[in-house]
């Protein structure tokens, strides 16, 4: 009995140190993570910052120092280029490690290293896809330019200066969280960065879809549905500028292969609408100063931390301000002494798929050009927490990556990827960003700008520029292959070589224009040009709507400020709703309505087609307008085993006010011949009826602001991380594009002049630790729509300034 006993005081003591110390899925391990030493604990920030501190990192070349204001924003004065990118890294990593870690290993496919056999198929997604393989060819192009591997070489190793500071209790607390720890950053995490920017912004693909739409109703039905230029259009080079180039020969397109896939079980969904970036820029001749105003809001998914760090880069050559990717050097969006520059999204169609003929099921060789052509192979090894690693096999064309060929199961990310083809991306092109944003963060000029943009290649982006030389500019600029029209619409034939990427657009016949007689550029991802540019970039871009609204407001504003141009980022007015909806009020039938429903069409009557915060009808309009899209299209374009998609709002819209009698509009699936009045008044009270089960009877909860539901979560969801409800308007339609989960993710605004005048906001703090007070004090500046005059300092000392701490960086 007392051996008995002996055994269980050991035995249990053993057991509780084995479970309080083991992570258990998604628990951490107890014991360590409420260690008051090395535990969570150690991540509560004082309130208070530490006035001045000096530290020795040998690999600087020589003294850096690091004023931080009172955002927590650096400041960063060095005496070369290496040691301001050093800096740069070992700050960015103060304040952001966990995130730059974190978003390099989703890029990888390292999840499952991490949180276990979970992320496996997210992991298989993005091997498939050749982020590494890009992010590689990339790092080569980076690398043998000798500006930026000293860029990304020293950024490099100012990141690691700070990780091997690090003891067990200063880890950032989701390390402790999810039980792991931070390793070396190497270089190719930096070209995984961008990377994963393609990835968000240039990766969607509608081919499969609209592949499936060709066999099941025939090319003239996709003319009709899906036209190459949109019924409505306000494009980014305005109408009419003339193109000052010889054009290249389009290559011929082949004839089309009926062959082509369909299949795999997927419910068609209505098309998302598209990342909803704004920038513009206003010549001096629009401003009260006689200078220009350039402004940007690329809008992303919302997250903490945010996507953006604002810093400052100061060395002989160089003092530029705005904000980076954490895990890139240099400023992606700023401003510096003479320019202004910002992004949007061009939505360029350069990913596509290729359907291969393979010769047999080893996927060895593969036929192309009358001949077969033997495939290359890329072992991808997953290494499993808790597991054993998984070798996933690759196979590759000169095309590039087959990416699937069987399908796994409720993975939603492949549902719009066609088996047994293969992936031709951008992405995969070897290419050196930074040297773009090196030579913008020290340009002067518009040749400067000009010259900078050579060096760009994807995601293709909207570049928007303004001097204090009084030159605006925009240029939709990356690295376009020449093709064919239409070449991408559909799945090409993998087989014949008249379906390959033939060559380039020259960077210099980009659509560009430079100071146009309106004396204001802009962009907000609609079609880059008029149907007169000789190239094809992509048949379909974001809608119009809010491109309109910023040419409509642009083109009366005289004497523009700052503060207008602020007030105009927040513009929640709706286009859309201006078009559409004396069309769906008309076709109401008001004497078959309800109370409620009665109520509801009195207040979309009278509503001033704002999406702000308190308008009732704006939550109205917007469920009835998609209800209604899924009246008129799912009939047709949901089919069992044949994924498709619909057509685009602006089709509909051309439908409703053009084409009332069409027969799409017809439910097929009913006996009834369904008019549009009976589809609008379906939708109507279909909205209604949704609103009042899940609100209640109309009133405060009925408000915008509490349906739309905008929040900012944690970057991996971990809950308690992220942000209450935030009761604010803008819409997928306005200016202030905006959902639940969507919006702007940087608003800046930069008057140019003698000297320049920055004013910016994000919706985050600069600290990544949920533990310090500017883990989110930007939040509620950012909800009201304001914005912090951004500190543009001259030196460590500059007292225009509000600098809360200094960091000092010796070589000894």
């Amino acid at each position: 009995m007392n051996k008995i006993k002996a055994l269980i005081c050991v035995v249990i003591p053993i057991l509780i140190a084995y479970i309080f110390n083991t992570k258990f899925g998604d628990t951490p391990p107890l014991l360590k993570f409420l260690n008051p030493f090395t535990g969570f604990w150690q991540n509560a920030e004082n309130v208070t910052v530490k006035k001045n501190k000096q530290i020795v990192l040998k690999e600087t070349k020589e003294s850096v120092e690091i004023a931080f204001d009172d955002r927590m924003i650096p400041h960063i004065f060095a005496q070369n280029d290496y040691d301001v990118y050093y800096a740069q890294g070992y700050v960015t990593a103060m304040h952001r490690l966990w995130q730059m870690d974190f978003q390099t290993r989703f890029a990888a496919g390292r999840l499952c290293e991490v949180v276990g056999k979970k992320a496996l198929e997210l992991d298989r997604y993005q091997r498939r896809m050749g982020m590494v393989y890009g992010a590689e060819k990339s790092l080569k192009g980076m690398m043998a330019d000798p500006k930026s591997r000293e860029m990304i070489l020293a950024y490099t190793a100012g990141i690691n200066a700070y990780i091997h500071s690090l003891s067990k209790a200063k880890l950032p607390l989701e390390y402790k969280l999810l039980d792991f720890k931070p390793e070396d950053w190497t270089p190719i995490k930096c070209a995984l960065l961008l990377k994963q920017m393609s990835a968000v912004l240039a990766m969607g693909s509608d081919e499969f879809y609209m592949t499936n739409i060709r066999k099941k109703f025939g090319t003239d039905v996709v003319k009709d549905l899906f036209p190459d230029y949109p019924f409505k259009e306000d494009p980014i080079i305005p109408v009419g500028t003339k193109w000052d180039f010889t054009p290249l020969p389009i290559p011929q397109a082949p004839a089309v292969a009926d062959d082509l896939i369909a299949g795999n079980n997927i419910r068609t969904k209505q098309k998302v609408e598209g990342i909803g970036s704004n920038n513009w820029a206003l010549s001096g001749k629009k401003t009260a100063s006689g200078y220009p105003i350039l402004a940007n809001d690329p809008h992303l998914d919302l997250s903490l931390p945010s996507i953006w760090y604002q810093i400052q880069l100061h060395a002989p050559g160089l003092n530029a301000y705005g904000v980076s990717l954490p895990g890139a050097p240099g400023v992606i969006i700023g401003f510096n002494q003479n320019i202004a520059w910002g992004v949007t999204n061009v939505a360029a169609d350069v990913l596509d798929f290729y359907q291969i003929k393979f010769k047999d099921n080893t996927n060895e060789s593969y036929w192309y050009n009358n001949e077969w052509k033997k495939t290359s192979t890329r072992l991808e090894k997953i290494i499993i927490r808790g597991g054993k690693t998984e070798t996933d096999t690759v196979f590759y064309t000169h095309h590039g990556p087959v990416v699937y060929l069987t399908k796994p199961e409720k993975f939603s990310k492949s549902q719009n990827i066609p088996t047994g083809s293969a992936l031709r991306w951008i992405a995969h092109e070897e290419s050196n960003e930074l040297k773009t944003f090196y030579l913008l963060n020290r340009g002067k000029n518009y040749n400067d700008y000009r010259s900078a943009l050579t060096y760009y290649t994807a995601p293709a982006q909207n570049f928007i520029f303004a001097s204090a030389e009084n030159d605006i500019a925009i240029t939709a600029n990356g690295k376009f292959p020449l093709k064919w029209k239409d070449q991408g619409k559909f799945i090409l034939d993998g087989t014949d070589p008249k379906s390959d990427w033939h060559g380039w657009i020259p960077a210099s016949q980009n659509p560009t224009v430079k100071n146009p007689p309106r004396n204001f550029v802009s962009s907000a991802n609609q079609s880059s040009t008029d149907q007169t540019y000789p190239y094809y970039i992509n048949w379909e871009f974001s809608p119009y709507e809010r491109g309109k609204r910023i040419n409509d407001r642009l083109t009366v504003m005289t004497n523009a400020t700052a503060d207008s141009i602020r007030k105009m980022q927040t513009d929640n007015y709706s286009i859309y709703a201006q078009n559409a909806l004396g069309t769906l009020i008309s076709n109401v039938n008001a004497g078959s309505l309800n109370a409620t429903q009665k109520e509801a069409l009195s207040l979309v009557s009278k509503w001033n087609k704002r999406y702000d915060a308190n308008e009732i009808a704006a939550s109205i309009f917007d469920l009835w307008n998609k209800r209604l899209q899924f009246n008129i299209w799912d009939d047709d374009f949901t089919i069992a085993d044949v994924p498709m998609r619909y057509p685009t709002r602006d089709r509909t819209l051309q439908l409703m006010l053009n084409e009332p009698d069409s027969k799409w509009i017809d439910n097929i699936k009913t006996p009834a011949k369904e008019s549009l009045a009976d589809q609008v008044n379906e939708a109507f009270k279909y909205s209604c009826d949704s609103l009042e089960r899940k609100y209640g009877p109309i009133g405060k909860l009925w408000e915008w602001a509490n349906v739309k539901h905008t929040t900012i979560q944690h970057l991996a969801k971990i809950p308690g991380m992220g942000s209450q409800p935030l009761l604010i308007g803008g819409g997928k339609m306005t200016i202030n594009a905006m959902n639940e989960g969507n919006g702007p993710s940087w608003r800046m605004v930069v008057e140019l002049g003698k000297t320049p005048k920055g004013h910016g906001v994000y919706p985050g703090g600069q600290s990544g630790n949920p533990g310090s007070k500017f883990y989110d004090n930007m939040i509620g500046t950012w909800a009201k729509g304001e914005l912090y005059d951004l500190y543009f300092m001259n030196s460590p000392d500059d007292k225009s300034a509000t600098i809360i701490s200094k960091l000092k960086i010796s070589k000894k």
